[in-house]
This record gives C-alpha cells, structure tokens and sequence, in this order.
C-alpha cells in the first residue's frame, strides 16, 4: 500500500492564505507528505513539483486541490499524468472528482482537461474581440510603454555603471527591458 503525497502551488508569494487553504485541504485527503511552492506555473523551474515527482513510487497516490495547480496546459496535465501511471502512481484531482487508479477516471480527466482548454481558448478569443472593438471605436490604447518613457535614465544609469539589478530597483522597469534598451 502506497502513501498519499500533495502537492500545493500558488503564483505568488503574497498569495499566502491560498497556498494554507490548499495544504490544509490536502492534509484532511490524508496527505502524509506535502510539496509546496510559491511559483507561477509558467516558470520553468518548479523545485518542489520536481521534487515530488521523484519522491512518487509505485502504488503512491498524487493528490492535488486543482489541475491548474499542477499544470501550465492540458497537454502538460496529461504529459505529467501519463508519467505517473508509468511509474503507477494514481493522480487524484480533488476539484474535478478524478482518481486516475481506474479507466473511468482516467478517460474523466483526459475529458475535463479538454474542456478547461477549450473554455481558456474561449475565454481568449472573446478578450481579443473585446480589444479589437474597443481599439476601433477609439477606447482601448494598450498600456503605457513605461521602459520607452525611461530609456533616458537608462542608458545614464548604465553608463554610470550601475549594474542591471541597480537600474530595475531605481527605476521599476523590468529586468526584461533594461536589457532591451541597453543592448
């Protein structure tokens, strides 16, 4: 008989009440062991996820609060799910009801996880039309290029030799865009 193992997940550090309620909703699924992290999912790097996932031996259960809490897609959620019965170990989403140990629940998940792709492509063309018929009646003119407007203060500060963290901390732009700017 294997042991339950969790795994809970939030996007950011300020997300602290998220990440408990998960830890305590995995602790009463009789969770023995849970991996936590504050990392957004489309951060390559996921430790904890990482760490978990070689924990997992064969009749192991992977519990989870929310797929969105173990994968950035469908096809990473079914990716990581297939990994898991290879090593058998069931994977339980308690959200969606789905515990893998059985065909019924693993054709559940494969259903559910198409559907949550197909709402978010949903969701994304509807945003895209938004912006579209706001951006022709004249009401949406995108965010304020704030790296442009500094690229002065940039280029002083770099010249200055102050170094790239220096230059995000004194000016709020983006790792990303003193980079660019200084390139």
């Amino acid at each position: 008989m294997g042991v339950i193992i969790g795994y809970a997940r939030t996007s950011t550090a300020d997300q602290h009440a998220g990440l408990d309620d998960q830890i305590a909703e995995l602790q009463a699924a009789g969770c023995t062991k849970i991996f936590s992290e504050m990392v957004s999912s489309v951060d390559a790097d996921r430790p904890q996820l990482s760490a978990a996932l070689d924990y997992l031996r064969e009749g192991d259960t992977f519990t989870v609060t929310k797929p969105d809490r173990l994968a950035r897609s469908t096809i990473d959620l079914l990716t990581i799910a297939q990994s898991l019965k290879a090593k058998g170990v069931t994977l339980v989403i308690r959200s969606m009801g789905v515990d893998t140990s059985s065909a019924t629940g693993e054709l559940i998940l494969s259903i559910l996880a198409s559907i949550a792709q197909f709402e978010r492509s949903l969701m994304l063309e509807r945003q895209k039309a938004g912006i579209a018929k706001a951006k022709a009646d004249g009401k949406y003119t995108g965010r304020a290029p704030t790296a442009r407007a500094k690229a002065g203060d940039i280029l002083r500060m770099k010249g200055e030799g102050k170094t790239v963290a220096e230059i995000v901390k004194a000016t709020g732009v983006s790792r990303r865009s003193v980079y660019r700017i200084t390139a």
